[in-house]
């Protein structure tokens, strides 16, 4: 884990050193360019750089990596958001004919953020999170994972961490890249149970018949729940927590069930009561009741940002970002490693320039030797820059993310020989 505490006011010392010597800027391209099987793809791809004093910069797009790579490093951009894939270039688009500039293409994407739980955890508010209400990120990725690969077939999911309080989904299948803004809306309802504002009170309202997904939902909030909402956040025991509840609840059954946890306080107790009335109630109403299941999926269930899904224009967190306040970098998820994924663990730009200096025990510095010809000087670059992230505690979320992009890979292959075979058949 990275020791070092970070101070925002050094961040200015430390980008241009992330920018020259750490990002991973051939991983990011071989990315975003998809393989190059579309003509202007990367081109044609808007990004957006937040500098100091909030200075917004939008509409940026690049041809090439180097090109990327050079105004990154000139701007040293705070935040960077990744965009769509529009028609013409972004960085033109005051050249364009009004209303020809369209926003075509873009991975679907998902935004969780840890604030609008704030009605559910006791142990933060805002953005403040720690290890016991981490776990609501755990159960969302876990749920969501499985219902876009499961229940839509989409298979090259990368999950992110932002870098303070929440996690970010980009669906990279091209069949999610080219999904209309009715289709991802439709996605996102789908995905969506936890409806309402702060003034609603029940905000999970389950049908007679529970749908397969629904069950799936419960069957990944079931295995967290007694740690996570009885001991971590303690639902059923102050006075407080339980009345909101027990306002979740059928009023007889609220009745019936105040009546037993006067004399009940164990919050486990007290949950196997309430499972049992449910049990009970089911076998005998004639409108079946779903109440423990719809008190589990509103403390627990993933409440998503619906709009940022939905948009095709919609700016999104770029991976490998660098959180501001934090000093936290936007790190690929490894999905193998998610019950144990720890976002306090997660390197600082300040804890990963201090250790390019610091040399590990076992290993042998590399030696890149000094040349003036040109061609070799480039390759040396690219040997250093290899070997520097290696060198810290951010090499294990790139090799990560090489992982991901071997996958997507597979699929651009695939459809790089589609086309070659239908120009032969041509």
């Amino acid at each position: 884990m990275p020791t070092s505490a970070y101070d925002p006011a050094c961040l200015p010392d430390f980008l241009p050193l992330y920018y020259k010597r750490l990002f991973p800027f051939s991983q990011y391209y071989r990315w975003l360019n998809y393989g190059g099987v579309q003509k202007n793809y990367f081109h044609n791809r808007e990004f957006s750089f937040t500098l100091k004093d909030d200075i917004y910069v939008r509409y940026q797009s690049f041809s090439t990596q180097s090109e990327l790579e050079k105004e990154m490093q000139k701007m040293n951009p705070y935040k960077i958001d990744i965009g769509a894939v529009y028609s013409h270039r972004p960085s033109q688009h005051n050249t364009v004919k009004s209303g020809s500039f369209q926003a075509l293409e873009k991975e679907l994407v998902f935004d969780i953020d840890m604030t609008d739980y704030d009605d559910v955890r006791s142990c933060c508010s805002a953005a403040d999170i720690c290890s016991k209400c981490w776990t609501l990120m755990t159960i969302a990725i876990h749920i969501l994972d499985r219902a876009l690969k499961e229940d839509f077939g989409f298979q090259h999911l990368l999950w992110v961490y932002s870098g303070r309080r929440g996690v970010h989904c980009w669906v990279c299948d091209e069949a999610a890249r080219k999904l209309s803004v009715a289709a991802r809306s439709a996605v996102a309802e789908y995905l969506s149970l936890v409806k309402g504002g702060e003034e609603m009170v029940k905000k999970v309202v389950l049908s007679d018949l529970l749908h397969p997904f629904i069950t799936e939902s419960l069957a990944v909030v079931e295995k967290y729940f007694i740690q996570y909402a009885l001991h971590d956040q303690d639902i059923l025991g102050s006075k407080e927590s339980t009345n909101k509840v027990l306002a979740l609840v059928p009023e007889d059954v609220r009745k019936e069930l105040l009546a037993h946890f006067q004399r009940e306080k164990n919050p486990e107790t007290r949950w196997g009561i309430l499972k049992a009335l449910a049990k009970q109630k089911q076998a005998t109403g004639k409108k079946p009741h779903h109440f423990e299941k719809e008190i589990m999926l509103q403390y627990c269930y993933p409440r998503l940002d619906v709009n940022v899904s939905k948009g095709v224009n919609h700016l999104l967190k770029s991976p490998f970002s660098v959180h501001p306040k934090t000093g936290r970098i936007s790190v690929p998820i490894n999905l193998k490693e998610l019950d144990t994924f720890d976002p306090f663990a997660v390197p600082t730009i300040s804890a990963i320039c201090e250790e390019l200096d610091r040399p590990r025990v076992g290993e042998e510095e590399e030696k890149v030797e000094e040349v003036k010809d040109t061609e070799n000087e480039q390759i040396a670059a690219v040997k250093r820059k290899i070997r520097d992230y290696k060198r810290t505690s951010l090499a294990k979320y790139v090799k990560f993310f090489d992982d991901f992009l071997d996958g997507l890979a597979s699929s651009w292959k695939g459809e790089l020989l589609k086309k070659s075979d239908l120009q032969k058949d041509f």
